[in-house]
Order: C-alpha cells, then structure tokens, then sequence
C-alpha cells in the first residue's frame, strides 16, 4: 500500500476503475509512436454511431517537466504543462485550451504522509476556485471538496467523503452534488494470484428518493486475458474481455444488453490501443 491518504479525488477510485474503466460501447483506435528524440506522439480516433472524432497528443518530457499538446478534430488546442516535484511532494500543473479563452487554469498538488492538497484557480478576470483536501493515512482518510465561482460570488460544488482500506479491501462513503446524492463503494480482493476483484457501489438521491447500485467483478483467465462483467438495478449488464496481444498493446472488446428490454439491440464496442 502507498504512504499518505492520497488526493480527495482518489477517494473510491479502485470502486470506479473496476465498474467503469474500459466499458465503452464506441469503437476506438489509438496508437502511439516514439521519435529518436524520446517525443511521444499519440493519435486516436473514435467513431461514435455516425460520428467520427480524432486527436493528436504530442508528449515531450524533460527532466521534471512534461509537456501535453493535442489538437482534435474540433480545432482545439489544448496544451499541459507539468512540474513534477519542483520541491519534495509538490506537483505543478498549468493547462489552457485554444480557442476557448476561460479554459485557463494552474493546479498545485501536494501529497504528505498525513495530508493530500490540490487547489487550482482559473486563469481570468472572474476565475472558479477549487480546492481539496484529505487527512489522515493510507487506512483511514476523510476529506472535502468545494468550488468557488467569484464572478457570481457562490459555490458550484461542495462534496465530502471518507475511506477506509486494508490490504485487500476498500470502502468508501461521499456525499456528493452539494449533498444531494449520497454515494458507498466496496472493493475486494478476492484472489491476488488471478487478480479476481469484486465491488459495488451504490448512490441514494435524497431529492428524487431513488437508488441506483451496481456490481461488478474482474478476473484474469492468464497473465494476459483479463474478463470483467457488472450489472446494475436497472437491468442493464454488461462485460468486456481485454487482451494484451504484445507488451503495452491493448484489445477490448465490450458489450451491455438490457435484460429488461431483450428485444432491443445489444450495445458492442471494440477498442485497439498500440504502443511500440
């Protein structure tokens, strides 16, 4: 386990990496190419029904900084610039999209073995302020989350949560939407050697009164092939088979069928991720 309760917004992460990550019904492709320079170069495109989008991210890293730039199909430009470690547990990032003039922002990061701060301020005349912060361990942790939108002098987002992990469970309790929605996740490790995982997370809206919970699992059928399935209240299932065909490359396949509605249409979607 990792020293220091980490950043608020790695409060029930391993929860949503395992009922979300890779589930996706658009086909993807993205591949990504190194220059003799060490310059990373990615491209992918992602045809969703009959859209098709595409980017370029162009990486170049230099001691302690790395620099991100992508342009997408939409014509923008989007630029990240991040300092790593300038002192001891700090990280720096600024970031701003062309044309979009309010997309500037510069975001601090600190990570201490009993503390984890991020605040980033809008770089404009009326900028939204953000700032989060946890305390505690790697075991125990509680922690807030709140903007602050100076133009019209309100908070857009105030949120808090708490975890509490061991080596091979995770569970997790945020109050979200400026406490409307009260969020639970569980994570488990069932069996290291095969990586079998299971977890559940279940959200209450107290303005609506309902409940929406999922469940999921994950398990590796060899040290390449690796199988995750969920369903939720509602009905709807879904499952994905990933393959590491070579080393950092990447094929997914996904599908989500509504087990209350069988007579429409499966979801599917195929994702191709290539690294050299």
């Amino acid at each position: 386990m990792v020293k220091g309760p980490g950043l608020y917004s790695d409060i029930g992460k391993k929860a949503r990496d395992l009922l979300y990550k890779d589930y996706q019904g658009d086909h993807k492709f993205t591949i990504t190419t190194y220059s003799p320079t060490g310059v990373a170069i990615t491209s992918s495109g992602t045809k969703k029904g009959e859209v098709f989008l595409a980017d370029v991210n162009t990486q170049l890293k230099r001691n302690n900084i790395t620099t991100d730039i992508k342009v997408d199909t939409n014509s923008n430009l989007s630029t990240t610039i991040t300092v790593d470690q300038p002192v001891p547990g700090l990280k720096a990032i600024l970031s701003f999209k062309v044309p979009d003039q309010r997309s500037g922002k510069v975001e601090l990061q600190y990570l201490h073995d009993y503390a984890g701060v991020c605040a980033s301020v809008g770089v404009d005349a009326n900028p939204i302020v953000n700032f989060s912060g946890v305390l505690g361990t790697n075991i125990h942790s509680i922690g807030a989350d709140v903007s602050f939108d100076t133009k019209t002098g309100n908070f857009t987002k105030y949120n808090a949560g708490l975890s509490f992990s061991n080596a091979d469970l995770i569970a997790a309790l945020t109050l979200n939407d400026k406490g409307d929605t009260l969020n639970a996740s569980y994570y488990h490790i069932v069996k290291p050697l095969t990586n079998t995982l299971v977890g559940a997370e279940v959200n209450h809206s107290f303005s609506s009164n309902e409940n929406t919970i999922m469940v999921g699992t994950q398990h590796s059928l060899d040290p390449l092939t690796t199988v995750k399935a969920r369903v939720n209240n509602l009905g709807k299932a879904s499952a994905l088979i990933q393959h590491e065909w070579r080393p950092k490359s990447l094929f997914t396949i996904s599908g989500e069928v509504d087990t209350k509605a069988i007579d429409k249409s499966a979801k599917f979607g195929l994702a191709l991720a290539l690294k050299p």
